[in-house]
């Protein structure tokens, strides 16, 4: 609408592909954690499992999906603060691991400090934590399905810092303070971790069960999510009409299908590249480069809002502070 129909073309081929690259990673993610039970299982079969899982619970009807994700979102909250509280614990009893490490929050700025590997290491840390915020942008494609935006909008996007400061932060900060960040071993999940050194293995695996279902439950938005989009684009008339049937159950399931094929291209990368957490880090490079174009379309798309339809801004009751210039500085960080 503002930028022309290119834009559109462009930007939901790549938003689709965006979302199925992010699937890819989270199948690869998923065979690190099932090798945690079974250290000798092949890559491919965790993956194919959960892909196949997926299709057959996204075929059976859209409410399963609401319910997938319902408890899926219960079990990472409650599994986060649960390890919080039990790094804090331990930082306040002094617990020393088998290998001699007292924990304590000094770990954060010992063992090399904030830059052990200099600016160069924090900003190639970038392309990760890029990857972390994917999905971000859908707090503001809600707007159109949203009872009262003006009030609930606002109250969403205002409450995302303080969510990435509880879930992301203070999780950190309690695993490096409990285990330097030079022990941590990048194959193995350090929630997991966390919990074996303190010495409860059966802890250590229905963590290792929540982070795997964590994975499962961002691999299940982007195979939802996807099989949508094909069937918004075969509606526009930019993707095959095959995709804009709807099945029985009124679900797209040709779009589906196609959508957790592709995911497969996570288990070709595993044989590519048979190091997990390389063929991890490839495939989130990919997708965080390709959101942070979706994000800069989004970007010029507000900066010729603000040109072309300036009243409309001026009614506007949430406006983004610096817009013009945060904009262009937002941009400038995804050149950088």
């Amino acid at each position: 609408d503002l930028l022309g129909p290119w834009a559109g073309y462009f930007t939901g081929w790549t938003y689709w592909f965006c979302w199925v690259v992010t699937g890819m990673a989270d199948v690869v993610a998923i065979t690190a954690y099932a090798q945690f039970w079974f250290p000798d299982l092949s890559d491919w079969v965790a993956s194919l499992a959960v892909i196949v899982l997926l299709l057959t619970l996204n075929l059976a009807t859209v409410k399963m999906f609401g319910e997938m994700e319902f408890w899926f979102a219960m079990i990472k909250i409650v599994a986060i603060v649960s390890l919080i509280v039990v790094g804090l614990v331990m930082v306040a009893m002094h617990f020393q691991s088998p290998t001699g490490v007292e924990a304590s929050f000094a770990h954060l700025w010992n063992d090399g400090g904030w830059f052990p590997k200099g600016l160069s290491g924090f900003f190639a840390g970038f392309q990760i934590a890029v990857f972390a915020f994917v999905g971000i942008e859908l707090v503001g494609t809600t707007a159109a399905e949203t009872k009262d935006p003006e009030k609930s909008l606002p109250r969403a996007i205002n409450s995302i810092p303080i969510r990435i400061i509880m879930f992301y932060v203070f999780a950190l900060i309690v695993i490096m303070s409990v285990t330097p960040w030079s022990s941590v071993v990048p194959e193995k999940s350090p929630f997991v971790e966390l919990f074996v050194l303190v010495g409860l293995p059966a802890a250590a695996s229905v963590i290792n069960f929540v982070v795997l279902t964590s994975a499962a439950s961002s691999a299940n938005s982007g195979v939802f999510s996807t099989s949508r989009m094909l069937f918004g684009l075969a509606q526009e008339g930019v993707a095959p009409k095959a995709f804009a049937k709807l099945s029985k159950r009124a679900v797209p399931a040709k779009g589906l299908t196609f959508s957790c094929i592709c995911l497969l291209g996570g288990v070709v990368m595993l044989y590519v590249n048979p190091s997990v957490i390389g063929a991890f880090t490839m495939i989130t490079t990919v997708s965080a480069i390709l959101f942070m174009f979706v994000w800069t379309i989004i970007l010029c798309s507000y900066l010729v809002y603000r040109k072309q339809r300036p009243h409309l801004h001026e009614k506007s009751i949430y406006k983004m502070p610096l817009g013009k210039l945060m904009c262009w500085v937002c941009m400038a960080f995804f050149v950088f």
